[in-house]
């Protein structure tokens, strides 16, 4: 019974990692006869999963959506990381997502192990790097039907809006979600340009399931991110700086943790830094991070140079020596402290 159970399991789980396994693949890897095979399906059936059949020569088993969620079976690394995701707020960017994300995460932690926690508790506190929340919301459902298209391969129909505000319809095979920074982005295969884009979900609507699948073009591994970093910074980065500062960089490294990460050492012995940024006010903010102990110089565009110039002269003058009789205040009341 032991051996029955184990073989199931282990059964469910390569359903749950592919969209469609041929019958003769399954029986090769459990080491079964197609007889055992059926009867294993038989048992899933029985509690709850939805699996469907397919006869022929190319005949073989998918597992499909079903009336109710039945039991999910994870690896320790999918428990971790489910865990660490929900811990860290991933869905705190999700319409609607709040009470959910705290129920999930309380099942999911009631049946780990210790050292599994105890693996949580080292990547939450060893780890760091910003949040969806604070980007653009994104509705919950939208992004969870996206990602079951870009899994099963699903042409989509969809509405579009750009940047500068105009609305497009578009026919895209969808391949991969991608979160950078403080957005997630789809990047998909567009029908109508012949090309890869990428979509910021934020402005996708009225997306329509064509139930018409298509052979998923092939990517390099980090391909599909290095296109969404491409595309987001040939959108959004309109201000370019370098930075030269007076430390080696693995002392600017140990200063700035991740943020320096793009920082290298220059001929002299010290630092530059390369900020590629929307406004100046980020620049301004980033250039902030900065330890006061390191003295830099900011090597930019005249017209970058002078708002950043005139934004200098603004704090001076907010931090600039008091009016005489506010002085005179300030003096009279530190006379009034000092004798009390």
């Amino acid at each position: 019974m032991a051996a029955t159970t184990t073989r199931t399991l282990d059964l469910l789980s390569l359903l749950q990692s592919h969209r469609h396994w041929p019958a003769r693949e399954l029986t090769d890897r459990l080491g079964v006869s197609d007889r055992t095979l059926r009867r294993d399906i038989e048992r899933l059936r029985e509690l709850g999963y939805g699996i469907e059949s397919t006869r022929g020569t190319a005949g073989g088993y998918r597992l499909e959506a079903g009336t109710g969620l039945p039991p999910l079976l994870l690896t320790d690394d999918e428990g971790v990381a489910i865990a660490v995701g929900l811990r860290s707020q991933a869905a705190a960017g999700l319409r609607g997502a709040e009470h959910t994300t705290l129920s999930a995460l309380a099942k999911i932690e009631q049946v780990l192990p210790a050292a599994l926690r105890r693996r949580i508790e080292a990547l939450q506190s060893h780890t760091s790097g910003e949040t969806p929340g604070s980007g653009p919301s994104v509705d919950a459902g939208l992004l969870g039907l996206l990602a079951l298209f870009c899994r099963d391969s699903e042409r989509v129909r969809m509405r579009y809006t750009d940047a500068s505000g105009a609305t497009s319809a578009r026919s895209v095979e969808p391949h991969r979600l991608v979160l950078l920074g403080r957005r997630w982005y789809l990047l998909a295969w567009d029908r109508d340009r012949d090309d890869w884009r990428t979509f910021r979900v934020d402005r996708v609507d009225d997306v329509f399931q064509t139930r018409v699948r298509f052979a998923p073009r092939v990517l390099a591994e980090g391909e599909a991110e290095q296109r969404v970093q491409a595309a987001a910074r040939w959108r959004d980065v309109r201000v370019h700086a370098r930075v030269h500062i007076d430390v080696p960089v693995e002392r600017f490294h140990a200063a700035l943790g991740w943020w320096a990460r793009d920082a290298v050492p220059d001929a002299s012995g010290g630092t530059v830094w390369p900020l590629e940024v929307e406004t100046v006010e980020h620049l301004a903010f980033a250039l902030s991070w900065v330890p006061a102990e390191l003295t830099y110089r900011v090597e930019a565009s005249d017209d970058v140079l002078a708002a950043l110039r005139a934004r200098a002269a603004r704090f001076a003058r907010a931090l600039s020596d008091p009016s005489p009789e506010r002085q005179a205040t300030a003096t009279r009341r530190s006379d009034r402290d000092d004798r009390g």
